[in-house]
């Protein structure tokens, strides 16, 4: 399983919290007719995206990217201690999984410069934060926490009306220590980090690209959750919370970086998960890269 990667000259680490089946392809993608699926059963499974009993195989993971000067981590997954009843391998986890991958890469948290989410659900932030003394408090103490401030307000306003479990525990406390920067699409990192808007999966998503001059490695988020989507990317999945949305601006992702040599990373495809993307047919698909 590779976990590390070379583009330009950046270094990217895949931490993995956790990889396995998530939900029913059906039900995960309610655009997914019976005979749509039975056409890719069969390459699904071989890239271990499906299992025998029709259910999609996703990982659960942050980036590290390594860059000549910062190194920075891209969306922080599930987090230990945070009650999440709906999600039972979720739920008040207490395994070092993570953070032994974060070890055995080469890292501390003392050492990551920014934590940057592409958006905030439940498993793109629980690690911004940990117990500590029964208080949440910043993971990586010495990190600026990266937030889109379309995505932020939207999540207050949600919040607001309705307690959001994983914004108050895993969001707001980085804010309280001033240690958030809410972000416009304008924001950079030096000459080597920018935001790419990818509106539809969530109002705010983004995603990030990095090089210097060109984009030698994107970061997806939850653009696409599982590779048939770049065959089909109108397919959207049941969590976009606007669908036909998310469904033109994966199209106009995957249309941007088709037959580049930039390196696409999405959040939860299986391992290697990596890859570059290429035309077929009306869609693409991601290939792989080891």
């Amino acid at each position: 399983m590779s976990l590390k990667f070379a583009a330009g000259d950046l270094t990217i680490h895949r931490i993995v919290e956790e990889e396995g089946r998530f939900l029913p392809a059906n039900d995960m993608l309610p655009g997914l007719t019976p005979e749509l699926l039975a056409e890719n059963r069969a390459w699904m499974k071989a890239a271990g995206a499906l299992d025998d009993s029709d259910t999609l195989i996703l990982a659960f993971q942050s980036y590290i990217v390594k860059t000549p000067h910062h190194t920075i981590l891209i969306d922080s997954c599930i987090g230990n201690h945070k009650p999440r009843p709906t999600r039972p391998t979720w739920n008040m986890k207490t395994d070092d999984r993570y953070l032994r991958g974060l070890a055995s890469a080469g890292f501390s948290v003392d050492d990551i410069d920014y934590v940057m989410c592409t958006h905030l659900h439940v498993d793109h932030v629980g690690w911004n934060t940990r117990l500590e003394n029964g208080r949440w408090v910043p993971t990586f103490p010495n990190a600026r926490y990266v937030f889109d401030k379309a995505e932020f307000d939207y999540w207050t306003a949600t919040n607001a009306k309705a307690e959001v479990p994983p914004f108050v525990d895993s969001v707001l406390p980085v804010v309280e220590a001033k240690r958030a920067e809410l972000v416009g699409n304008d924001f950079a990192i030096g000459d080597h980090m920018r935001v790419l808007p990818t509106p539809g999966h969530t109002p705010g998503h983004v995603a990030f690209t990095f090089g210097r001059g060109k984009d030698d490695a994107v970061f997806a988020g939850d653009l696409m959750h599982s590779p048939i989507q770049a065959l089909y990317p109108e397919l959207s999945p049941k969590f976009d919370v606007d669908p036909a949305q998310a469904a033109k601006t994966r199209r106009g992702f995957l249309e941007r970086y088709c037959d580049t040599d930039t390196l696409c990373c999405p959040a939860h495809f299986p391992s290697p998960s990596v890859g570059k993307v290429r035309r077929k047919g009306n869609g693409f698909v991601c290939e792989t890269v080891s």
